[in-house]
């Protein structure tokens, strides 16, 4: 990957001395969370109480709240020029956001929650650029600015046309920025059960820890997250502030490390009026973070004769009930009432069977959308995965082989076929695609868990257990992903 020059420069602000400057403007913050996607399987539960809490948290600590919950792409969107028309030169602006996050074109976004998002193009349309707003606060002249994302998150849309990686991008921002995301990059982290994330319950601990500048006070979240963990979730920071700035005004009393009460239930949007600035406090140095886990060395033992391959048996194709009254499928059903050779919806709505396991709607309508157009390679590696996974083997290999002569080192068909010869038990084969995959897109999680698999019926037990190991600290939820398709 090459080094950009603007991220040469985020590393040199963030390790030169700060200018002892107290950050003492006005601080606003807009605070959003958003769990009711129509298109997840159920709620999220974390992110309304974190949101809540965050929230209260910065009141006390002198912000201006507007508070947006379940916000759509037209709410998102008054809400962050809100949160413009407010900054001043000096000020201090921060954002939180708490649901689905989705890495494209190298950015990062954050998702409302009537999203429709079917293709990469759909992301930058519905989705709100982390670098974006970033760049729109900085031209208001802030002079801190500050993103916290809690949003790496498995979500329902990255599996729709298998190009997008998991997790969540680096960010290039502007000078007097700091970034921290609730995991590292390009990873996601499964939901822990309960109605709070670990992250923010971190978060808020060492916010409400005296005497600590931002940095320092970030780094220790990260550490906390990383142990409580135990090494599995490792927040990512990035840091260009050129002044220090402390969470807690000087001068403020607060308990350490208090825990907050019940937060009370607040409407979608919510300010308060600005605070007085607060009088200048020491600067203080901030402690180095942490490097992230490495991953266990795992022992080379002697391979055992390899073992076959266990498949198992794919689900029945159905129509689940819940597709008469998709709003998608509903959209779409229109839109190919009035036109039946309509490719372009014939391939979406394929997609949205295929995401509810509805397998055989699927291929016919990834069949007819190729009848239209037969060099849609998009079309040919969709087919290609919904085949591999109701056990047609030998059409999906066609398939994938024809999108892969299409468009040669298409690493999503090369995931795919992958797939396919691990579940024909062709293991030196799979590992071959997984191999090219993982060269093209080494974070590829499907091709990294698959080619451990792969290894393991093949008698590389060590290599493979190394490889499953890695797969699963980016994407906990990897091992059931594949059980659904019929892998394990």
């Amino acid at each position: 990957m090459k080094i950009r020059l603007a991220l040469l420069a985020t590393l040199i602000f963030s390790i030169a001395s700060p200018v002892p400057s107290l950050a003492a403007g006005e601080r606003f913050a807009l605070v959003i969370g958003n769990a009711k996607y129509p298109d997840a399987d159920a709620p999220l539960k974390e992110p309304i109480n974190d949101t809540r809490d965050v929230a209260d948290e910065l009141k006390r600590d002198g912000f201006t709240v507007e508070v947006g919950e379940n916000l759509t792409g037209d709410g998102m969107r008054r809400a962050f020029d809100r949160l413009y028309g407010k900054v001043k030169p000096g000020s201090v602006a921060l954002v939180f956001f708490s649901g689905y996050g989705i890495q494209a074109n190298r950015q990062s976004y954050m998702i409302p929650v009537d999203a429709q998002i079917w293709a990469e193009a759909d992301v930058r349309r519905d989705g709100f650029s982390l670098e974006t707003v970033l760049g729109e606060i900085n031209s208001r002249g802030a002079g801190v600015k500050i993103a916290l994302v809690d949003a790496s998150r498995r979500n329902p849309f990255e599996r729709r046309f298998r190009s997008f990686s998991a997790g969540l991008a680096p960010v290039i921002a502007p000078n007097g920025t700091l970034v921290m995301y609730s995991a590292a990059l390009s990873s996601v982290v499964a939901d822990n059960g309960g109605d709070r994330s670990l992250f923010v319950r971190e978060l808020l601990k060492e916010i409400r820890t005296p005497d600590l500048m931002a940095e320092e006070t970030l780094n220790r979240t990260r550490v906390g997250v990383t142990r409580a963990s135990r090494q599995e979730q490792v927040p990512w920071i990035s840091s260009s502030l050129a002044e220090d700035f402390s969470f807690i005004p000087a001068g403020a009393s607060k308990p350490s490390n208090a825990i907050p009460g019940p937060a009370a239930s607040p409407s979608p949007e919510v300010a308060t009026a600005p605070p007085t600035p607060p009088p200048p406090a020491p600067p203080s140095q901030t402690a180095p973070a942490p490097a992230p886990p490495k991953s266990p060395e795992i022992a080379l033992l002697p391979p055992p004769p390899p073992a076959p391959p266990l498949i198992q048996p794919a689900p029945a194709p159905t129509s689940p009930p819940i597709l008469p009254d998709d709003p998608t499928i509903k959209g779409l059903n229109d839109r190919l009432d009035k036109n039946p050779d309509d490719a372009a919806a014939l391939y979406r709505r394929g997609q949205v069977y295929a995401s509810k396991g509805a397998y055989d709607l699927a291929v016919r309508d990834f069949t007819n959308s190729l009848r239209i157009n037969p060099k849609d390679v998009e079309a040919f590696n969709n087919r290609c995965w919904v085949r591999t996974v109701i056990g047609d083997l030998q059409a999906a290999l066609k398939d994938c082989n024809e999108a892969l002569r299409l468009r040669p080192n298409f690493v999503d068909a090369l995931d795919s076929r992958g797939l396919m010869n691990l579940k024909s038990g062709q293991n030196k084969n799979a590992i071959a695609d997984f191999d090219a995959a993982l060269k093209i897109n080494p974070r590829l999680t499907s091709s990294l868990f698959g080619r451990g698999l792969a290894k393991k019926r093949n008698g590389s037990i060590a290599e493979g257990d190394l490889d499953i190991a890695n797969a699963k600290a980016m994407d906990p939820n990897i091992a059931k992903e594949f059980s659904d398709y019929g892998v394990q």
